[in-house]
């Protein structure tokens, strides 16, 4: 009789970080609430989530399939941030600043880094989307950085 074959994997990259619920869910909602109080980012924000329940839900199912590969996002990003008038480059630069800054304040430095790396390729992805579907031609300058 021939034994299964065990397949071991490692854990996924929050776990190793030590990021849990608990954690995304700290920082999901702590990061909204510097959107939402942001001058800049806050009437972006309100003008297109009117419950932020939901929202709040979907950013932590977003981040714990980021972070910890639980394949709980089911969601089309490009096309929700395409119907944003306006939306450009410095906005996801602040977003990205805010972010960082609450990352760095609710995780351990490990974790918060993961968060921060995973941030700016996301926002980039995001960013050069939004610009192809708008027909602009990215500019050829070093990606957007997390402060």
């Amino acid at each position: 009789m021939v034994e299964p074959r065990v397949i071991h994997r490692p854990p996924p990259p929050g776990a190793q970080a030590g990021v849990d619920e608990a954690m995304i869910h700290r920082l999901v909602h702590a990061f909204y609430d510097r959107i939402r109080a942001d001058e800049v980012l806050g009437p972006i924000f309100s003008s297109q989530i009117t419950d932020w329940e939901p929202h709040l839900a979907k950013m932590c199912d977003f981040w714990s399939s980021v972070v910890l590969m639980t394949k709980r996002y089911d969601g089309r990003p490009v096309p929700a941030h395409l119907k944003i008038p306006g939306l450009d480059h410095p906005h996801f630069e602040r977003w990205l600043a805010l972010f960082g800054d609450t990352a760095r304040e609710i995780a351990p430095p490990e974790a918060a880094a993961l968060f921060i790396d995973r941030a700016g390729r996301i926002a980039q992805s995001l960013r050069l989307s939004i610009d192809f579907q708008r027909g602009v031609l990215p500019p050829l300058k070093a990606p957007i950085r997390v402060g």
